[in-house]
């Protein structure tokens, strides 16, 4: 209260400082009695007039040290208004026409002079007093970029004892020799060796958030190049949420160097989808599943209801949203969705309107050997029956989990989520109230049991990292990018479609291999590769569309639509029936039963041996399968 009122005060004696200059200026210092006189009386009434306008912007609710171009602004606007209404109370008592019109014009300049240079003269000495000692401390860094993330992390970082920005670097020659907040930017990102030398950084800070990943990933290498470690601000998409602070610097990730453009959803018809709506999805404790209940959250839907298998992994999920969506209504249930009773059950008590089943088993050569029969049975069975009892209970939207390994697949998991999609496509053809539709996309960055957690594993423990084979591709994206798009083709599907996400440009496995070694700030030559040969049902590369499947685009850019040449329908009653009645089999019979049921099976042969070292990158079956990807950009 006692800061109110000085500044209260202060802006008073502004005020009429202000009014009284405006005089000797008009004046030329040489005011007459009679104007002097009255001079003084006016003050009575325009101080008060001003000072109430005042306080009614809001001028007293901020705290000068913080003082921003919007507090400005709001000064801006208030001085005038009070420009405005101080002549016309003027006239209003009777005091008009002894006031000079220069003086009028005179008043709100010098009262904006006067205002805001304090305000602005206050900041900068709290801030010298504040953070001008830390300057001089902290470890020198080079800023790569010169934007307005640039400018927003050197103006926090200036308030840090860790960090010592010394210098700006950018590929826009416009901006070479120029100061940013006092720093200079030096040159091109290219010349960060020579800059580092000179200035004593060893550290640089990658402030592109909004810039392309082939960006990031050069900036990336020009540091590992000039033996500085790299690091980086959040997001663009954190940073404009106010999520983090620019400040927030972390070293560089490989979602950063693989990184794709932001998904552009359908906000309003999501909402539509998914607001107020009882949501259920299977599989909710993994990593797809656990991600579309976080993206599903942001939407509030009515109830959201995870049947996991895993207690542990659903106990980890449930005690994640009672911290992050403790308002969410939520069900937390442990189910096999092969237990058609149970599932029943569930479906009858919770009532979902629209149903995303992730629950699955997806690791390749767990799958192919020893447990065959039961990736089969728990991968189209329990689609069978999780679908089934969603349309028996009324859903209306039923969106199952797929992948790429379902195109010609050579393995027992890509052939069971073949067989899957036809299960909900023949289930389709009955269905009269709900829309049945698959969504395939390959590996995601950082998911269960795929080979991002394994390097990391391996990196700790100071290498070897291990790869099947110095040729091996694979398509990549982030969790949650996958978990947006599946939302969306939830959204799109109309019934029977096999929707498609854009999995951009094929990966060599050791060039991830590679690019987490230099993340890691050592050497291949440290580290170590070793290709220990193809694993068992495994590809070289993935496919995105069969050899007898046509793709066509959708208004959404990131999702294409897989269509069939033969289109024929999955004999389902006798499928299932044989799925339900039959005890066990062998791998071998397993394998056989896939074959008639899914015509383009075909098992992989023995894996081959690889060769020592990686062959160029041109091999012809590496071109041929991405010749024949669906053209998500044209």
């Amino acid at each position: 209260m006692l800061r109110i009122l000085l500044v209260c005060l202060h802006d008073i004696a502004a005020a009429a400082a202000a009014w009284a200059a405006a005089h000797w200026l008009r004046f030329n210092m040489e005011i007459t009695p009679y104007y002097l006189q009255f001079m003084w009386h006016s003050l009575l009434v325009v101080v008060p007039v001003q000072t109430l306008v005042f306080w009614k912007f809001g001028l007293y609710q901020g705290m000068w040290r913080y003082a921003s171009l919007q507090d400005l602004k709001r000064l801006f606007a208030a001085v005038g208004v009070s420009a405005l209404l101080a002549p016309l109370v003027l006239f209003v008592v009777g005091m008009w026409q002894p006031v000079p019109r220069t003086v009028l014009l005179l008043d709100p300049i010098l009262l904006l002079a006067i205002m805001c240079g304090s305000r602005v003269a206050y900041r900068v000495w709290k801030e010298h007093d504040l953070y001008g000692s830390l300057r001089d401390l902290g470890k020198p860094v080079l800023v790569l970029g010169a934007g307005d993330a640039a400018l927003t992390l050197l103006r926090e970082l200036q308030r840090s004892p860790d960090w010592r920005v010394v210098g700006f670097l950018d590929d826009d020659p416009a901006k070479t020799g120029r100061f940013l907040n006092g720093v200079k930017v030096f040159g091109s990102i290219d010349r960060l060796a020579e800059f580092a030398e000179a200035s004593g950084a060893q550290h640089a800070v990658i402030a592109m958030p909004a810039a392309t990943h082939e960006a990031r990933r050069r900036a990336m290498q020009i540091s590992t190049a000039a033996k500085v470690k790299a690091l980086t601000v959040p997001s663009y998409e954190d940073l404009v949420s106010g999520k983090v602070k620019a400040s927030a610097l972390r070293e560089v990730e490989l979602d950063d160097l693989l990184g794709r453009d932001p998904v552009q959803l359908d906000s309003a018809g999501l909402h539509k989808l998914l607001a107020g709506r009882v949501v259920m999805v299977t599989g909710a404790g993994g990593s797809i599943g656990s991600e579309l209940c976080r993206q599903i959250a942001a939407f509030e839907p009515r109830l959201l209801v995870m049947l996991e298998l895993n207690e542990f992994a659903l106990y980890t999920i449930e005690q994640e949203f009672d911290q992050r969506y403790p308002k969410l209504a939520k069900a937390c249930v442990i189910a096999d969705v092969k237990d058609a009773a149970r599932v029943r059950q569930i479906m009858a008590a919770y009532t979902p309107g629209i149903v995303f089943h992730a629950a699955a088993y997806k690791h390749v050569p767990l799958m192919e050997n020893d447990n065959a029969w039961t990736g089969l049975r728990n991968n189209v069975l329990g689609t069978y029956v999780v679908a089934q009892a969603a349309a028996d209970c009324g859903a209306s939207e039923f969106v199952l989990i797929s992948t790429d390994k379902a195109v010609n697949p050579v393995n027992v998991m890509g052939a069971t989520k073949r067989l899957a999609e036809m299960v909900i496509q023949a289930l389709q053809r009955t269905a009269s109230t709900m829309s049945l539709v698959a969504v395939r996309f390959g590996n995601v960055l950082g998911s269960t049991g795929s080979v991002i957690p394994k390097f990391r594993e391996q990196l700790a423990r100071g290498g070897p990292i291990t790869v099947t084979h110095p040729e091996i591709i694979r398509y990549f994206m982030s969790i949650p990018e996958a978990a947006q798009l599946v939302l969306q083709a939830g959204l799109m599907g109309k019934g029977g479609e096999v929707f498609l996400l854009d999995m951009g440009e094929p990966v060599r496995i050791v060039d991830l291999a590679r690019d987490m070694i230099r993340l890691s700030g050592m050497s291949e030559e440290q580290v170590g590769i070793v290709f220990t040969g193809l694993r068992p049902g495994e590809k070289l590369y993935e496919e995105l569309v069969g050899q007898d499947e046509q793709s066509s685009p959708t208004q959404h850019p990131k999702l294409r639509i897989v269509r069939s040449a033969s289109n024929e329908p999955a004999p389902l009653a006798e499928l299932i029936a044989w799925l339900q009645a039959t005890l066990t089999l062998s791998d071998s019979d397993t394998k056989a039963a896939l074959a008639r049921w899914v015509v383009e099976y075909r098992p992989a042969a023995a894996p081959a041996a690889p060769t020592a070292a990686p062959t160029e990158r041109t091999a012809p079956e590496i071109l041929a399968a991405h010749a024949r990807a669906p053209a998500f950009r044209s």
